[in-house]
């Protein structure tokens, strides 16, 4: 659910107390392990929203440049609290692979003894209990601003190199057609050029066959 807060201040005093009590506390460890040098939190699509300001990475956001770059995000929903983390998302390789960063934050969640609820990047809460908050700031702290950007950075690139090589298998399978329907077009033709040789060969063969029987019938 999108809030028309504009400040933080704002959209916490918005919420039930039990939901502020639950923001509150990621907040905190939020804002306690991220890198202060690169990111900022303000408020972002609706949501509590943590940042790489324009001053330090002027490119912005690759789907808006207008808007900073996401980092990570803190929302009330209405059946739970939902926590987005960009960089877990961005550790997903080709094809949705694992990769180190989403396989450590996966085993020292599940070494917890809590549930994991979670999307590509998005985590679910609905207890204050239900989250591992130590586990939450070691992610946070794993992803200061070098780390991420290269991340971001080597993601636009891989994603770049997918749809160009899409592309040209487009292409590809494209011509494919044309070239099997141009040869479709001119078989017809060899195909009728070649047939009767064919047979006029094969009648020749006929003729001579039994020519030969019957001279050695005479012999």
């Amino acid at each position: 659910m999108q809030s028309k807060a504009t400040t933080v201040p704002q959209y916490l005093s918005s919420l039930p107390p039990d939901r502020r009590a639950l923001v509150e506390a990621v907040r905190q460890v939020v804002l306690a392990n991220m890198d202060k040098k690169g990111y900022e939190e303000g408020m972002s699509y609706g949501m509590i929203g943590y940042y790489v300001p324009h001053r330090v990475y002027p490119a912005g956001y690759h789907c808006d440049p207008k808007q900073p770059l996401p980092f990570a995000g803190l929302a009330s929903q209405k059946n739970h609290v939902s926590f987005y983390m960009m960089g877990l998302y961005l550790g997903c390789g080709p094809g949705d692979q694992v990769t180190p960063i989403v396989r450590w934050f996966q085993d020292a969640w599940a070494k917890t003894g809590k549930k994991l609820d979670m999307g590509k990047a998005c985590i679910r809460i609905k207890k204050i209990e239900d989250v591992p908050l130590d586990v939450i700031g070691e992610a946070i702290r794993r992803m200061p601003l070098s780390t991420y950007l290269e991340y971001y950075e080597k993601a636009l690139n891989s994603r770049a190199g997918y749809a160009k090589t899409a592309s040209s298998g487009k292409t590809s399978a494209s011509k494919a057609p044309t070239a099997k329907t141009k040869a479709a077009t001119k078989s017809p033709s060899s195909a009728k050029a070649k047939a009767p040789a064919k047979t006029m060969g094969a009648a020749k063969a006929k003729t001579t066959a039994p020519a030969r029987t019957a001279k050695s019938r005479a012999k």
